[in-house]
């Protein structure tokens, strides 16, 4: 292994040290079901769908891995290696790995160091990350971030920044109260003033989404947005280039054309971007806020109606 992929594998890929033969006891448990979902590609193969109810308070990510998979570590039990006979590698100058994320945010820590609570979704995912390192934040565990099932009483608030058109938000808001999520609809005014301690949505065509700081990532590559997407100028306003895993476009959408993406800067709460090329794209946006279309995606588009997992060819 290489002394790259060795230090850039130490910074992204799950910690996993074997804390389940410990010798403590379960302790009390968490209710709720906590979900396991192991993907490859980028969530387009699923390999295991499972679940626990009322986990014990000592349950951690790795843990409930474990038990669920035939799980191979290295680095003295530090790293997840393989899940099921899929290991990590370099091919052909590619790198792959286990990444996974705790209800839609790609995980800062190690498994072992990770608790699984009831209510939580946690997603692996074994990917090609030479063009992206870090994903911080999926769309594919709707309707979390939002829902915050185990936050228990210490949930965030759920804000609807509007940059358009009333109606794109109010649905939006609906998309959300109906998987129980109360959210509110902010004016344009507070994209200048992102909230450190609130969950956003930004709902509106990218001629006026761009205004924010971290929306405005967007327009680079995935190695700086995580999203394997990016909005260009073309002669009639703007359009959305679709990009393969290896950061290169397979097409550029033009009118009419939604994106579903979330982002986060630092350690901050995640942001949404429901947008689009123009006002339908807005419209087309908002109607992939729903489980068919959201799961096991790390991005969605759409275009002349057809869906578009991202990155596309995933």
């Amino acid at each position: 292994m290489s002394r790259r992929r060795s230090t850039t594998v130490a910074a992204a890929v799950s910690l996993a040290a074997a804390a389940a033969g410990c010798g403590f006891g379960p302790g009390e448990s968490t209710s709720g079901e906590v979900t396991l979902t192991v993907t490859r590609d980028y969530g387009a193969n699923v390999l295991i769908e499972t679940s626990e109810e009322d986990p014990a308070e000592s349950e951690t990510v790795i843990r409930f891995l474990d038990r669920e998979t035939e799980l191979t570590t290295r680095y003295g039990g530090g790293f997840v290696q393989s899940i099921d006979g899929i290991s990590g590698t370099v091919a052909d100058g590619r790198s792959i790995d286990w990444f996974f994320f705790v209800n839609g945010i790609e995980s800062p820590r190690g498994a072992a160091d990770v608790p699984a609570h009831g209510g939580d979704r946690i997603w692996w995912d074994y990917r090609d990350w030479t063009d992206a390192l870090r994903t911080p934040a999926v769309v594919g565990s709707w309707p979390e971030p939002f829902a915050q099932v185990s936050a228990g009483t210490e949930r965030l608030p759920v804000r609807v920044v509007c940059l358009t058109v009333r109606r794109p938000c109010s649905d939006t808001v609906e998309r959300l109260a109906a998987e129980g999520v109360d959210a509110s609809i902010e004016p344009r005014r507070a994209v200048a003033h992102a909230d450190a301690e609130a969950l956003r949505v930004l709902v509106g065509p990218w001629a006026r989404v761009r205004s924010d700081r971290v929306a405005a990532t967007l327009e680079h590559e995935p190695a700086t947005s995580g999203v394997f997407a990016r909005f260009e100028r073309a002669a009639s306003g703007w359009r959305l280039a679709a990009l393969d895993e290896s950061a290169a476009p397979v097409e550029r959408l033009g009118a009419g054309a939604g994106l579903v993406a979330g982002l986060r800067a630092g350690d901050d709460p995640a942001t949404w971007l429901v947008t689009g090329t123009d006002g339908a794209g807005v419209e087309a946006a908002v109607g992939l806020l729903r489980t068919d279309s959201l799961a096991h995606r790390y991005a969605i588009a759409s275009a002349g109606g057809h869906e578009i997992p991202l990155p596309e060819g995933g």
